[in-house]
């Protein structure tokens, strides 16, 4: 129980610190849904883990009416959570997430077909997962790991990396440890396609300039 405590403490910090809505201490036990969720799914997974039959599920269902934030009691959870606003999120039954974790509104850690056993996503520590983004199946995302918004994500994601689109294209970012200040951010992330466009487009632009150069050297 002490344990369930201080996570459930460092959860209530990472809402106070993390968001800069945050005004007060009250403000984040009164109003703040995401750590309702959490309060909600700390207390079901201790039951969960010493098989009560029918209450952790009773107390996740209450949870998702009350805040629209879905976690199954089975799931596995780090401390430092922060779930901003939420409405929408699922957290599945055998998802396994690390510490200090962000998770935006409409996130899906999902599964994929009726598989029995795992069948979740792995979240390493440090991770945010943009609004609107589905990772699915019991896939593996690194440590310091990004997740643009409505990214589809179906395959492991390296540490320190960046990943956008559907579905989700992976951008390295070269061994550097993603700065803490940086992790909210999951807007202005890299997109591999249109820097790729652009690139053509230069190619194309240098090819033509090319091509009427020895034209107008015919000519003379």
């Amino acid at each position: 129980m002490g344990e369930t405590f201080l996570k459930i403490k460092k959860d209530f910090h990472a809402a106070l610190s993390m968001d800069p809505a945050a005004t007060s201490k009250l403000e984040v036990t009164l109003t703040y849904a995401g750590f309702h969720a959490l309060l909600f799914y700390r207390f079901a997974h201790g039951l969960w883990k010493k098989r009560f039959p029918f209450i952790p599920r009773a107390l996740s269902q209450l949870a998702r009416f009350l805040t629209g934030i879905e976690i199954h009691p089975g799931a596995t959870i780090g401390s430092g959570m922060f779930i901003d606003h939420g409405m929408g999120v699922v957290i599945g039954e055998t998802s396994e997430i690390g510490d200090n974790v962000t998770l935006f509104q409409g996130v899906t850690l999902g599964g994929t077909g009726k598989l029995r056993g795992k069948r979740h996503p792995t979240i390493g520590s440090h991770v945010v997962v943009g609004a609107g983004a589905k990772v699915l199946g019991p896939i593996k995302i690194g440590d310091y790991v990004k997740i643009g918004a409505n990214s589809v994500v179906l395959q492991d994601v390296p540490d320190h990396s960046t990943v956008v689109g559907i579905p989700g294209k992976i951008v390295r970012i070269k061994d550097e440890r993603v700065p803490d200040e940086a992790l909210l951010d999951h807007i202005h992330i890299p997109d591999p396609i249109a820097d790729r466009f652009i690139d053509l487009q230069v190619q194309i632009d240098n090819l033509k300039k090319e091509l009427e150069s020895i034209k107008s050297k015919a000519k003379d």
